[in-house]
């Protein structure tokens, strides 16, 4: 008997060792040995269980890769989104530095305007002064008008070098074609020896500040006859 129970066991051993027998009865040998085929047999199923369960979450998989790309999608469009106010973003700060510039220039240019409004009737009054000065009175006869007409000559010449060197010039367009950026025509006059259009005759000068007209200047044009 105990022969028979060893035998049983080296083929047991043999055929994977994964029964462990306790010596016993042959019926119970039988038992186990039936035990020990059907363990072995049903490796195969436990495989295509594992199959059906990989078969089965691959749709889940498929789901969520699926999910990942449209996020994937969604945060590129809001990345694009965040570039483009970013680039407008700067265009606009670009601009309104350019605006700002701008307007710093044109305030060193043109902060001097109202000064100068009020230093062109001073220069009016010393033009007018020079003018009304009868020239055939200049005579060495007379030295205290000839002084003070050289003196106030002088002074409307050193004023208008001031007036040049910060940018106001004057305008005296006679005989030059009416721009009306620039003259104010106060009347029109038939000259047939002018063209029409042109300036007869300048009743004030007028002033440019930087290429800007400051103060237009008072004319009569001819008109068409």
């Amino acid at each position: 008997m105990a022969a028979a129970v060893r035998g049983v066991q080296r083929l047991v051993g043999l055929a994977g060792r994964n029964v462990f027998l306790f010596p016993g009865p042959p019926w119970r040998t039988s038992q186990l040995l039936c035990t020990v085929t059907q363990e072995k047999n049903t490796g195969p199923n436990v495989d295509e269980d594992t199959n059906q369960n990989h078969v089965e979450r691959k749709p889940d998989s498929d789901s969520a890769t699926k999910i990942l790309m449209e996020e994937k999608t969604k945060l590129e469009e809001q990345l694009k989104e965040i570039n483009d106010k970013y680039k407008r973003a700067l265009a606009d700060a670009e601009n309104l530095r350019q605006r700002t510039q701008k307007l710093v220039e044109e305030a060193k240019l043109y902060g001097i305007q109202s000064f100068c409004k009020d230093l062109l009737e001073v220069a009016d009054v010393l033009e007018k002064a020079t003018e009304s000065v009868p020239k055939e009175e200049l005579k060495e006869g007379n030295p205290h008008l000839k002084n003070l007409y050289e003196g106030l000559a002088m002074t409307e010449a050193q004023i208008q070098k001031v007036f040049k060197k910060h940018g106001l010039i004057k305008l005296n367009p006679l005989g030059a074609k009416f721009d009306p950026y620039e003259h104010e025509a106060l009347f029109h006059v038939p000259m047939e020896d002018k063209e029409p259009g042109t300036v007869a005759l300048v009743s004030k000068v007028g002033y440019k500040l930087h290429g800007r007209t400051l103060r237009p200047a008072l004319v009569g044009v001819v008109k068409d006859p």
